[in-house]
């Protein structure tokens, strides 16, 4: 592959996603451990419905990407499911051959009515208004370990502009609450690649400093859309979780070796929650 380096605009995806660095994907899979991560290297994910729900509405609201398609009345079931017959099978292949998304026609029109209340939503439209490139690629090399990484931005700001905010569009099968929010940055590790990416981008570009938001909408009726940056205190977590990641895959890259969990754990404690249930109290 041709060397890459800074920000690179119109990078094919699967160009992205093949490239020899570490994404924040790939930093959160090292943090569950090392072997985990390098055989998801091995054996990459096959394309998922929820998956293709999520590309198909980032290309409707950013313009760029996969454009989706319905799968013809033949290939749907008679409760409007998606057929498993090896024909459907073989047309979605097709299709995805062809760049493009294969949906149902009730994932499809959901897909539009998410694409309307994101853009109805006064700040998720002006963050996607600004000066800016959607799909922008950053590659860059860490400067503490050597670690080559990579970052994909769903929208990066011009930052010639006033005020410029990069944008990360999330779709979520839950609701889309500043509560429920905070737990899903939790348990997906989304404070991890908002950190690697202005990481990322800091390395590229010398500027560590770049404002980020997440906007996100729920992918079911009435589709509500919340806009949420992350707070310094999460970002001070995930600093922590991104160096460790960095100084991990440098490491196991250098030695080739890709360990599972330690051998040499500590006996295990019980949760907080287990003894609090129970009324412990230890000495």
């Amino acid at each position: 592959m041709t060397e890459l380096s800074g920000i690179v605009l119109g990078l094919d995806e699967q160009l992205y996603h093949s490239h020899d660095s570490l994404s924040s994907t790939g930093a959160r899979k090292l943090l569950e451990s090392p072997a985990r991560f390098h055989y998801a290297q091995q054996h990459p994910q096959a394309p998922k419905a929820a998956f293709d729900l999520g590309t198909a509405v980032h290309t409707k609201v950013l313009g760029v990407g996969a454009a989706a398609i319905a799968y013809p009345e033949e290939h749907i079931t008679p409760s409007g499911g998606v057929s498993t017959k090896a024909a459907t099978v073989a047309w979605a292949a097709e299709q995805r051959g062809n760049g493009l998304t294969p949906i149902s026609p009730q994932d499809m029109a959901a897909v539009d009515a998410m694409a309307e209340s994101v853009l109805a939503h006064p700040i998720a439209r002006e963050l996607f208004e600004q000066e800016g490139d959607a799909e922008a690629s950053v590659i860059a090399t860490d400067p503490s370990t050597g670690v080559k990484t990579r970052a994909r931005f769903d929208f990066l700001p011009s930052f010639t502009q006033p005020d410029p905010i990069a944008v990360d569009l999330k779709t979520s099968g839950k609701d889309a609450s500043p509560e429920s929010f905070a737990k899903t940055v939790a348990n997906f590790g989304y404070h991890i690649q908002d950190d690697f990416y202005r990481c990322t981008y800091g390395a590229a570009t010398g500027n560590y400093h770049m404002p980020m938001k997440f906007v996100v909408v729920e992918t079911a009726a009435p589709y509500l859309v919340g806009v949420y940056e992350l707070a310094p205190e999460y970002l001070e977590i995930a600093r922590a979780q991104v160096r460790k990641a960095l100084a991990t895959y440098a490491a196991c890259k250098a030695a080739d070796q890709w360990p599972g969990y330690p051998h040499d754990n500590d006996p295990l404690q019980p949760p907080n929650w287990l003894i609090f249930s129970e009324g412990i109290e230890f000495d």
